[in-house]
Order: C-alpha cells, then sequence, then structure tokens
C-alpha cells in the first residue's frame, strides 16, 4: 500500500523509493509506549500509522486520510500519549481534546489509551450523552490529561462552566466526515474558537468531500497531509456482491435468511446495516422468531443497552448484530467476517464505511448489499465513489421472476413527505405473509368483558352521527332569528349603561 505524504509548505513531492519496512521504534515514541504497544502484540505499524506519528510528535498540524480498519487511532494516541509524559493536568483544564461524532467511538477511543497508556498516570475523562453529569464533573474537577467528548456534551459541560479548554495543546477531529453527516460543524467551529490558536490539530477521515476539503482550510495551519489509499476506496481484502430481491420487506427479509444459511459456518460474526432504526428493530424481531442469535444496535436505546450490545457483540455471544449506521463509522471489532447491508445506503460514502467494519487489520471479508428495483441509482452512485463495478451474488434484476418485479411503497420508506415530515404510505409494521398455525386458546374473560364495552361504546358514537336533526330541539340553546321583533329586546347596555357614556356632548 502507498503511501502520499504532502506538505502544504512544500508542494512538490519525489516519488518514494521502497524502502525496509520501519518499526514503532523508529518512529520516535518513548520507551513507556513501546513497552505498551509492544505487549499488544503489534510490531510493525500500518501506513498510515508510519506516516502520521512522527509528523505528530513534532507538533505539526496533520490531515490524515486513509479508509477504515487501517489503525487511525493509533494514529493519535500513540504520539498524544509520548508527548502528556511531560507536565501534568489542572482542574477543569485539560491538556488535549479527542471529539468524536458517537458515544461508541468516544469509548473506543478510551480503551485504546487504557491498553497503551498502562505505563503512564494519565486522567482521561470521558464526555459522552447517557451518563450523569455528576459523574464527569467529579472528574473534571481532578484534572484531566485527556478529554474525549462527543461535541454536544461537551458543549453542555462548558456552559455549565465546569469546563475550561484555555488550555488544550492538542486538538484531535476524528471522523471529520461523519461529523459533516450528523450536523457537528457548528459545534465544532464554536470549540475551536474556544482552543488557544496555538494549539496542534490532527484532522483525521476516511473521506474527503468538497465540505470537509474547506473545512481543513478553516481549522488547519499548514498541515501535513498523509493520505493512505485513495480517497473514499474500499479494501481489497473485502469481497464486494450485489444481491437481487423484491422489494417487499418480507421478500428482502427472506433473502437475508437465505444469505446467512448459505454462509453458514463462514460466518464468524456479522453486522447487517439497515437504513431507519425502526426497520433494525423489526428486522431484529424477524430474526428472533425465525431462532437466529442476534442483537440491535441503534440510536435511541440508551447507553448502557448500546453499550452492553456492543460488549456481547465483541466477546462472541451475538453471531448477528442488526445496526442503524451507528455503528458503521470506526468501531473497531476486528474479527467481523461479513457485513449485509439489509438497505442500501442513500449516502454513497456509507457504503465504504459499513463495509470497512469487515477485513481489517489485512484480514478477509465479505459484504452482501441486497438491492431492490428502487435501489440502482443508488448503487450506481456507489459505483461511482469507489471507482468499481460490483458483481452480482447470483443474477441481476433482469433475473427476477414477473411477480416479485413489482415494487411497493413499503419496501423502501422513501415515499412522499407529507405536512408533518412523515414519509406517507410508510406501514408502521410489516410482516411476513406466512401463516404459523397456533393452537386454540380459551378466551379471557376480562379479554370478553373488554371487548363488549367497546362495542357498546361504538354502538353509542354511531348513534349520535345519525340523524342529528331528530334529536331534541329542547336540550339545545334557544338560537334567535335576527329578523325576530321582539318589544322586550334589551339594545346596547340596558341599565348598566358606563358613566363616560352619560356625559353630555357638544354638537
Amino acid at each position: 500500500m502507498s503511501v502520499a505524504i504532502e506538505s502544504t509548505l512544500d508542494v512538490s513531492t519525489e516519488p518514494q523509493t521502497q524502502e525496509q519496512p520501519v518499526s514503532f521504534a523508529d518512529l520516535g515514541l518513548s520507551a513507556k509506549v513501546l513497552a505498551a504497544v509492544t505487549d499488544s502484540g503489534y510490531t510493525t505499524p500500518t501506513p498510515i500509522q508510519a506516516g502520521a506519528i512522527p509528523h505528530a510528535l513534532q507538533g505539526k498540524d496533520v490531515l490524515g486520510i486513509a479508509q477504515t480498519g487501517t489503525g487511525k487511532t493509533a494514529s493519535f494516541v500513540l504520539p498524544m500519549l509520548t508527548r502528556l509524559e511531560k507536565g501534568r493536568a489542572r482542574a477543569r483544564m485539560p491538556r488535549t481534546l479527542i471529539l468524536e461524532p458517537t458515544r461508541e467511538l468516544a469509548a473506543q477511543v478510551e480503551e485504546n489509551f487504557t491498553k497503551y497508556g498502562k505505563n503512564h498516570r494519565l486522567t482521561v475523562a470521558l464526555l459522552i450523552g447517557g451518563v450523569s453529569f455528576e459523574d464527569q464533573e467529579k472528574k473534571l474537577e481532578r484534572g484531566a490529561d485527556v478529554l474525549i467528548a462527543t461535541p454536544g456534551r461537551l458543549l453542555d459541560h462548558f456552559e455549565r462552566g465546569k469546563l475550561l479548554l484555555t488550555g488544550v495543546e492538542v486538538l484531535v477531529i476524528d471522523e471529520a466526515d461523519r461529523m459533516l453527516d450528523m450536523g457537528f460543524i457548528p459545534d465544532i467551529e464554536r470549540i475551536c474558537k474556544l482552543i488557544p490558536f496555538t494549539r496542534q490539530t490532527l484532522f483525521f477521515s476516511a473521506t474527503m468531500p468538497p465540505e470537509i476539503t474547506k473545512l481543513t482550510e478553516q481549522f488547519l495551519h499548514a498541515p501535513v497531509r498523509i493520505e493512505v489509499a485513495r480517497a473514499s476506496s474500499t479494501a481489497k481484502t473485502v469481497t464486494q456482491r450485489l444481491v437481487k430481491s423484491g422489494g417487499k420487506p418480507w421478500d428482502k427479509r427472506a433473502v437475508l435468511r437465505d444469505l446467512i444459511r448459505a454462509e453458514g459456518d463462514e460466518i464468524n460474526n456479522a453486522i447487517i446495516f439497515c437504513n431507519r432504526k425502526v426497520d433494525v428493530s423489526e428486522l431484529f424481531r424477524s430474526l428472533l422468531k425465525y431462532d437466529f442469535n442476534a442483537g440491535a444496535l441503534h440510536g435511541d436505546m440508551d447507553q448502557r443497552a448500546r453499550m452492553t450490545m456492543l460488549s456481547n457483540f465483541r466477546d462472541g455471544k451475538l453471531k448477528l448484530l442488526v445496526a442503524s449506521d451507528v455503528a458503521a463509522r470506526g468501531l473497531d471489532i476486528p474479527e467481523v467476517s461479513h457485513v449485509f447491508n439489509f438497505d442500501v445506503p442513500i449516502h454513497s460514502e456509507d457504503y465504504v464505511h459499513r463495509i470497512g467494519r469487515t477485513g481489517r487489520a489485512g484480514r478477509s471479508g465479505k459484504a452482501f448489499t441486497i438491492v431492490t428495483k428502487s435501489d440502482t441509482r443508488y448503487v450506481d452512485a456507489i459505483e461511482k465513489l469507489i471507482g468499481t463495478t460490483i458483481e452480482w451474488h447470483d443474477g441481476d434484476l433482469s433475473t427476477l421472476p414477473a411477480s416479485d418485479e413489482s415494487e411497493s411503497a413499503t419496501g423502501r420508506g422513501r415515499g412522499k413527505h407529507d405536512r408533518r415530515g412523515k414519509q406517507s404510505g410508510r406501514p408502521s409494521k410489516t410482516k411476513e405473509p406466512e401463516v404459523i398455525a397456533t393452537e386454540a386458546k380459551p378466551e379471557d374473560p376480562d379479554a370478553v368483558e373488554r371487548r363488549a364495552r367497546k362495542e357498546a361504546i361504538r354502538s353509542d358514537n354511531a348513534a349520535r352521527r345519525v340523524q342529528p336533526e331528530q334529536r331534541d330541539r329542547a336540550a339545545r340553546p334557544h338560537r334567535r332569528n335576527r329578523d325576530d321583533d321582539d318589544i322586550n329586546t334589551i339594545v346596547g347596555f340596558g341599565d348598566e349603561i358606563p358613566a363616560f357614556m352619560m356625559v353630555s356632548a357638544k354638537i
């Protein structure tokens, strides 16, 4: 894998000659960090690590572009540990700040600091949602060498007056393209204004859309650009296939089950991606119904449940994890053998991140994407982004039976939006059409009573709606006709005339 290193100060680059593989000892890391790396079983740095670590140790701004699974996290964790050996933290004034788009990524970075920083006495504070403010504030009061946070929770603590950012020496913006997708860029711009201008900034991303390029010009000062492989490329160790399906949800679920059964023992564990959280829940229940060992992960789950689900998946207690794109970015689960895209991602960059969950650290992996007739434009965008044509697993969409070619509005859930912003024509629940025979059970007496009460209410409502002109007119208030000539009718205020109206006026 080639590594392109370019400094904005010196645009001219020379083609690199073939050199001997470097080791971590050649990168300038401290003895304590090298000992922790060796204990972790690593001897040779990845290309992004070999390119970024020396410049980070020199205090230069770094722009790192590399596909997922290439070791970007260690590219900033290891040099930060070396630099933090000098100095100590002060209360509410962290020395370094790492911004992550999701809670899971932030927790994963904390694990990396625990693993590689075991020979250091560093305080690491994690500021994420779903955790009480009080526990986080106690850590900040003691002083944090490393602060790992999501942008929203970080600003919450700052606005409470519990955090000062004037002591930050190193800023890391990780998964920048995901920050863009999640709308965090305004928060990041605000945070950068609170940090000293003399800081060092390390900026990492797997894809580089034009918006991210503009951000680098704003956040970085004379950065060294380190690009490993082409931006928006996929790992060569991942076998990619497209799988045809009818447009209805139960068609896709049946195709997914057949794929899982066909792969059989080759599946060590697998992540199944859906575009919507409601689809995650429905697919999870469907897999449990067919006796698959599955779990679910999406953004509406509380933090404890999300971390428990991820831990069970890492430990092998779950074989299948149905997830939204919250699991698509940067999660380090090395032994994921398969990725199934139950839905074709709408944004083509998400495809790169999803299939990047497999084929990590040189391992081989497989990625299957279920495609319906309405998905063809998204597939075309993905192939254009990655610069290659994805092969079909068992014939393309033209080989579908005629009965399966009709698309349903419920199949993709991308119908027209109504005025409330919800998608019309989208069912709340979709079930497989198969009928499962069950034994008749005696009816609950309480259920019979509830049903009878409901029927009585319905009958009463129906009676109220039928022939309103036949209702008792005496029960309604009398309405006076405006043409009625009643001499007893009081006109104006009657006897209660306001005093100001009794004053005589001059004419």
